[in-house]
């Protein structure tokens, strides 16, 4: 690929925007961040092109730590052998910057989650859509429930994607780390989602169980 590829200029046009533009207004705020960052908080959001954390939130550079993933998700704590990402950015983010808010967001319209609705990838071999199969099974459980009650149309996509934001968060509480700074007042976990539609956040209730739009 060279720099007058097609499929790339735009990054790189984008590039040159950002030098000209933000980097140049925010130079004493680069030059503080290339000596370390303190982020203040985690956001755990899918890597669907849409749903950008630090564009929903308005934030600066340096103050959020993101990993994003195919539908938001956090796998439980798992103590074989083997290259877990996610769980290795969750770690660093706990225990080595001390963020002291950890954001779990969904969205509508999420491929992910209609990925486990439909069983799309099913049987399929590695790098053919099993990864996919294998990762949104953590879906499991509660896509069986939302199945039984409402098929598997766009009422269960819905209830499905909220499903998987509670999902991580009882994921996230299985790293010792995290109900541990919790307990002592810490850190603090939030659910949130996502309506691409309207542009609408909603919170979760963990008490209720339930979202509703932030205010």
């Amino acid at each position: 690929m060279t720099e007058d590829d097609p499929a790339f200029a735009p990054l790189l046009a984008g590039y040159h925007r950002f030098r000209r533009n933000d980097w140049a207004k925010q130079r004493a705020r680069w030059a503080e961040l290339a000596e370390g960052q303190r982020p203040f908080a985690l956001v755990i959001a899918c890597s669907d092109s849409r749903v950008d954390p630090a564009q929903i939130f308005d934030c600066s550079p340096g103050e959020i730590f993101v990993v994003r993933n195919i539908a938001n998700l956090v796998p439980p704590l798992d103590p074989t052998e083997g290259y877990h990402g996610v769980s290795a950015a969750i770690e660093f983010a706990v225990t080595q910057l001390e963020v002291a808010e950890i954001v779990v967001m969904g969205h509508g319209g999420c491929g992910g989650v209609q990925a486990s609705l439909t069983h799309a990838f099913q049987g399929a071999p590695p790098g053919r859509g099993g990864y996919i199969a294998r990762w949104t099974s953590l879906l499991d459980a509660p896509r069986d429930r939302v199945v039984e009650r409402c098929g598997t149309g766009p009422e269960a996509a819905r209830a499905l994607e909220l499903e998987s934001v509670k999902v991580s968060l009882a994921n996230l509480r299985s790293f010792p780390s995290v109900p541990e700074r919790e307990a002592a007042g810490t850190l603090r976990l939030r659910g949130a989602y996502f309506a691409i539609a309207d542009g609408v956040l909603h919170l979760l209730d963990e008490a209720t169980g339930s979202f509703a739009p932030a205010t």
